[in-house]
């Protein structure tokens, strides 16, 4: 079945049950990526002992996926915006699948480290590709509702992650978490192939010129940033400063950069707008909380109380099933309530999370925290991306889009690194796979003490912002 343009440039979907297989392809293309982001943090441990590596060598099979998707994901956004979305969302899906097979074949940590970067450049072109082609799929009036389904999908992947990734490995062995990723991309491509708006009104007029200077700035000073928080084993000395001053450097270079170039990645007036720089800051810190939880939670709840990799999967699952029956009322919610009292009301249940996560003990505990912490999370990612995405022009959902996802990203590589190094100070420990439970529980306490500081500053950046918003309202009234 082709899909339909519309005289004016907007391509719709040929009827109502055209319009339910894009939106199901969309959904398989925001899963995909949140589920490649945490099935892999539940196979640590296990990737650990296959490869021989200490838990700083294994963390970089997540980093290496979730830097390949931060340096690119604004890239991506823009070509999709110059080339067509579509082809370049079909991209995207076969490389992911492509290179998930090649994470499960490989034989060396390096060359896992190497797949998975591959498997986060095709995540980029799914992340960014998706949340664009939502203006295109269903009415303005339902925007919230569609983002409130996209972040069930996403929150189902990123939750789902651990409690699979658990149960596959206890059956089949490691490389199972990235094998089955390969049916699910092929119903992906093959819905999207079939039922999303083809390319045919991409005009000369949108090609413009990409910026090479602004994506390799970008990619270096990500990488200095990485490298930076990872090298040294639990250690910070001149090497690990020198690696954070070039990442600085670089950043800057890179601002620089986009204030001159003609067709930069990112324009930095779109800054300017205090909605949308609220919502990418909120969004970075809230990540950042969010992967604490799949970096630490599985360590928690082995060496401090015990559990098999079944136990932990298991244990996990409590968050997948929260979110199945959560994303698309908060969703419906935005719509109703609109986003600024949904987005305090998130993050009012997010903090109430991770300070539960810090103070309650045992397997009870940790379930009532998550509980809790889930639909926050569900509540600010629906009504933050309406915020964001409701009003924004059709030549620029892309970059916008772009712009979104790589602030979660920067939150996620933050919580990768900088809380798993809380984790592992706190812990008294460089290698978490050996340290006693009492540490690890001591450990899990710090990293969501601060887990709940992070989330009062995301709150009290969305008072300051709305507030302003509201007396600017008044004002011109």
């Amino acid at each position: 079945m082709k899909p339909i343009i519309a005289e004016q440039g907007e391509a719709v979907p040929e009827s109502r049950r055209s319009v339910r297989w894009a939106l199901a392809s969309l959904c398989l293309s925001m899963l995909l990526p949140s589920l490649g982001t945490s099935i892999a943090n539940v196979g640590l441990p296990a990737l650990a002992r296959a490869f021989d590596g200490s838990f700083q060598d294994v963390q970089w099979i997540v980093l290496a996926y979730l830097l390949a998707i931060t340096t690119l994901i604004v890239s991506v956004g823009r070509l999709g915006d110059m080339t067509g979305r579509r082809r370049l969302l079909l991209i995207g899906i076969l490389l992911f699948t492509l290179a998930s097979v090649l994470c499960g074949l490989a034989p060396a940590l390096w060359l896992m480290t190497a797949a998975r970067a591959l498997q986060g450049l095709g995540a980029a072109m799914m992340m960014v590709l998706t949340m664009a082609f939502v203006g295109e799929t269903v009415p303005k009036a339902r925007t919230g509702s569609a983002m409130g389904l996209l972040a069930t999908m996403s929150a189902i992947g990123t939750a789902l992650g651990p409690s699979l990734g658990g149960a596959l490995i206890a059956g089949f062995g490691w490389p199972a978490i990235f094998l089955v990723n390969m049916p699910l991309g092929i119903v992906a491509f093959t819905l999207a192939y079939c039922f999303l708006p083809a390319d045919d009104n991409i005009g000369k007029a949108e090609r413009a010129g990409f910026d090479m200077a602004g994506t390799l700035l970008l990619a270096l000073a990500l990488s200095a940033y990485a490298l930076a928080m990872t090298i040294g084993r639990g250690s910070f000395g001149l090497l690990n400063l020198a690696l954070l001053a070039a990442a600085f450097l670089a950043a800057g270079l890179f601002a620089f950069a986009e204030s001159k170039a003609a067709s930069p990645l990112i324009r930095l007036a779109v800054f300017r707008n205090p909605v949308l720089s609220a919502s990418l800051a909120m969004n970075a810190l809230i990540s950042t909380v969010m992967m604490a939880t799949l970096v630490v939670g599985p360590f928690y709840l082995s060496r401090a109380l015990g559990l098999s990799e079944a136990g932990v999967g298991a244990v996990m699952s409590i968050g997948p099933v929260i979110s199945i029956f959560g994303g698309i009322p908060a969703g419906r919610l935005v719509d109703r309530l609109g986003a600024p009292f949904v987005i305090a009301a998130g993050l009012f249940a997010m903090a109430a999370g991770a300070i539960a996560l810090a103070v309650l003990p045992g397997i009870a505990g940790y379930i009532a925290a998550i509980a809790i912490l889930t639909p926050g999370y569900q509540l600010f990612q629906a009504s933050n991306n309406t915020a964001v995405m409701a009003d924004v022009a059709p030549d620029q959902r892309g970059v916008v889009s772009g712009a979104l996802n790589l602030s979660r990203n920067l939150g996620l590589i933050t919580g990768a690194l900088v809380m798993g190094a809380i984790f592992a100070r706190a812990s008294g420990t460089s290698d978490i796979a050996v340290a006693l439970p009492a540490a690890v529980h001591w450990g899990m306490q710090i990293t969501f003490a601060v887990a709940s500081i992070l989330v009062a500053a995301a709150l009290a950046i969305a008072a300051v912002t709305y507030r302003r918003g509201r007396v600017a309202d008044r004002l011109q009234k």
